[in-house]
C-alpha cells in the first residue's frame, strides 16, 4: 500500500539527530574494526520463524539473509523495498495481482560454501506460511493471502496468491523471514535452527556464550560486493539498563539498538558531548495486557472491559514518556498511519474516554455485575526494565484504583515466553505487538485468536470475518471503515486485549558508529552489513 499522507507523516516523525554527532551518509565508508553492542534480553532460541523478541534478532540477524528488505539507506519508509537474495528489484505482480515471480541471485553462498538456491527460499517461506503440525510460526497470519510458494528451478521463486493484497510485499520484507537451508529443514526441521546457526548473511557465526555474548566475524564471500565493512561484532548481553548505558558511556560498547528512556539519553549527551549521537523515531511497537480467557473470570467480557477502563492512557502518556520508552496513545494501528484512529474515534472506545472518574466508576459497575467486585489476580510480566517493568508497575497501580487486588510476577525472557506459549498458567499478562515494516493490515493480526502470536486463548469468528474483508479490500476509505469495526470489536466490545501506550525509540550511540540509520522498529536494519566505524 502506498499512502502519500503517511509518507508526509514519516518526514515529521522520522529520525532526528541530536547532540553534536551527525547521522552519516554512505559516501566514505571505512573498513575494519569490531562493533561491540549491548542487548537487553536473552535468546529464547535461535529460530527467527518462531521467535518474536529483539533479544534474538539483534545478535543473530547479521548471520542471515532475507529475500527482500526495507532499504537500509531509507529504513523509515513503508514502501521502499530492495532485494537481498533476489535480483532486479521487487517484481510487479502478474495474473491480476495474484502471482509474484522472484529471480534469485547466483552468487549467494551458505557459510559452509554451498550455493543458496531458490529451493532454499521457497522452503523457508513454506516453513513460515505453512508450518507442519506442531511447528511454531509467529508470522503465518501475515500470509493469509498466499496459496503456494514454489521453486520451479534453482533461480526462480513463485508466490501464488488466493487474492491480491497490498499487505503481501511488506509481509515478504519482514526481517525475521530468514532464509534457511532446505537440506537442513528437510532433515531436522526448525528444531535444528532453534539451536544452531547456518546462514548466508554478512557475518559468520563464531560463538555464543549464553548469558554473556554472541560473536560474529566478517563473511568474505558475502553476496553484496564490498560489504560488510566491519571485521566482526560482539553482541554483549546486559539485561540491566544501567549496565547498558554505562557500557556506552565508558566505551566498552558503542550502541544499543533497541532504545533508551529520555533520562539515559540526556545523561549520555551531557557526559559525552560530541562523542555521542542520538537518533529518535516513533516506534511500531505497543505494550498490551492480555487476559487468559481459558481462566475464569477472564472469559467474561465485562471483566475484560473493567481491566481496560481502569487504565488512564492520556495521563499515563504525560507521566511515563518522561521515564520510559513509551509515548503515544493509540488503538490497534501505528498512530501516525492514515488507517489509525483519530483522537475523536479513540475516545469512543472502552477505556479511552478522558473522564477517568467516569471510566473507573463504569469499571467498578461491570465488576459488580460480573460478581467480581474484589477481583484478585497476578499480572505476569517480563524481566526487562524498559518498558515492561515500568509499565507493569504503573498498570498494577491503575488496577488498584478500581479496587482490584493485584500483584506482579516478573520472569526472565525464556520462562516468560514458556508461560505464554506452553504452560499458559497466567491470569493476565503483559504482552506486546512489536512489528517491523509498517503494514497495519498484517500488524493487527495480533488481535485474532487464530494468530500464532496471540496468547489470549479465545475464538472470535465475527472478528475473523471482519479481518478477512479488510485483508481483501483495495480501497483506503473502505479499509479505514473496516479497521474501525475490527478495532472496536477487538479492544472495546470484546476487550480481548488492552492496549497501553505505543513506544518511542531513542538510540544514543558513539559518534564513530556510521552507516546505521534508525527505523520505526527495533527489528529492522539489523544485518549490520552497512555499518562502519570512523
Amino acid at each position: 500500500m502506498r499512502h502519500p499522507t503517511f509518507a508526509k507523516a514519516l518526514l515529521v516523525a522520522g529520525s532526528i539527530a541530536l547532540g553534536l554527532g551527525a547521522v552519516s551518509t554512505a559516501s566514505a565508508q571505512k573498513t575494519g574494526g569490531i562493533l561491540n553492542f549491548v542487548v537487553g534480553s536473552k535468546i529464547p532460541s535461535y529460530d527467527a520463524h518462531r521467535e518474536t523478541t529483539f533479544g534474538m534478532v539483534h545478535p543473530l540477524a547479521p548471520f542471515y539473509s532475507v529475500l527482500i528488505r526495507v532499504n537500509p539507506e531509507n529504513p523509515q519508509s513503508a514502501t521502499d523495498f530492495v532485494c537481498d537474495l533476489c535480483v532486479g528489484g521487487v517484481p510487479k505482480p502478474t495474473n491480476d495481482g495474484k502471482t509474484y515471480t522472484f529471480k534469485i541471485r547466483d552468487n549467494a553462498k551458505w557459510h559452509d560454501g554451498d550455493p543458496v538456491t531458490a529451493h532454499d527460499v521457497a522452503a523457508s517461506f513454506n516453513n513460515v506460511i505453512f508450518p507442519k503440525e506442531g511447528v511454531p510460526s509467529a508470522r503465518k497470519a501475515f500470509f493469509r493471502m498466499v496459496k503456494s510458494v514454489t521453486a520451479p528451478d534453482d533461480s526462480t521463486v513463485v508466490f501464488d496468491l488466493e487474492f491480491p493484497s497490498g499487505a503481501f510485499i511488506p509481509a515478504v520484507a519482514g526481517p525475521q523471514n530468514w532464509i534457511y537451508k532446505k537440506a537442513i529443514l528437510d532433515k531436522d526441521g526448525t528444531d535444528w535452527y532453534a539451536k544452531n546457526v547456518m546462514g548466508s548473511g554478512p557475518f559468520i557465526f563464531v560463538t555464543h556464550e549464553p548469558g554473556s555474548y554472541v560473536e560474529g566475524k566478517k563473511n568474505p564471500d558475502y553476496h553484496h560486493k564490498g560489504q560488510p565493512y566491519l571485521d566482526g561484532f560482539k553482541a554483549v548481553a546486559a539485561p540491566k539498563m544501567a549496565l547498558r548505558t554505562q557500557a556506552i558511556r565508558s566505551n566498552r560498547a558503542a550502541i544499543e539498538f533497541r532504545g533508551f528512556p529520555p533520562k539515559a539519553r540526556d545523561d549520555l549527551v551531557k557526559a559525552l558531548g560530541d562523542k555521542i549521537t542520538v537518533q529518535e523515531s516513533d516506534w511500531n511497537c505497543v505494550l498490551l495486557s492480555t487476559p487468559n480467557q481459558k481462566v475464569k473470570p477472564y472469559d467474561d467480557p465485562k471483566v475484560r472491559q473493567a481491566l481496560t477502563l481502569a487504565v488512564d492512557r492520556w495521563g499515563g502518556s504525560k507521566y511515563l514518556s518522561n521515564i520510559a520508552i513509551v509515548k503515544s496513545v493509540g488503538g490497534v494501528v501505528f498512530p501516525s498511519h492514515p488507517l489509525a484512529a483519530t483522537k475523536e474515534e479513540m475516545t469512543k472506545l472502552m477505556g479511552y474516554g478522558e473522564d477517568m472518574a467516569a471510566n473507573r466508576e463504569m469499571a467498578k459497575k461491570l465488576l459488580k455485575e460480573a460478581g467480581h467486585e474484589n477481583l484478585k489476580f497476578t499480572l505476569h510480566n517480563r524481566g526487562v526494565d524498559q518498558p515492561y517493568k515500568v509499565v507493569g508497575t504503573w498498570l498494577v497501580d491503575q488496577y488498584r484504583k478500581v479496587g482490584m487486588d493485584v500483584d506482579q510476577r516478573v520472569q526472565p525472557t525464556t520462562p516468560f515466553y514458556a508461560t505464554l506459549r506452553k504452560k499458559k498458567d497466567f491470569d493476565v499478562s503483559i504482552d506486546f505487538n512489536c512489528q517491523s515494516v509498517i503494514n497495519p493490515i498484517s500488524d493487527v493480526t495480533k488481535f485474532l485468536g487464530s494468530a500464532g502470536n496471540n496468547y489470549g486463548q479465545y475464538d472470535d469468528q465475527p472478528l475473523e470475518d471482519i479481518y478477512n474483508k479488510l485483508l481483501r479490500s483495495g480501497d483506503e476509505a473502505e479499509q479505514r471503515t473496516l479497521m474501525r469495526e475490527y478495532e472496536t470489536r477487538a479492544i472495546s466490545d470484546q476487550a480481548h486485549i488492552a492496549i497501553t501506550l505505543w513506544w518511542y525509540k531513542i538510540n544514543p550511540h558513539r559518534s564513530y558508529v556510521k552507516g546505521w540509520k534508525i527505523a520505526p522498529s527495533h527489528y529492522l536494519n539489523q544485518q549490520l552489513d552497512n555499518v562502519w566505524l570512523d
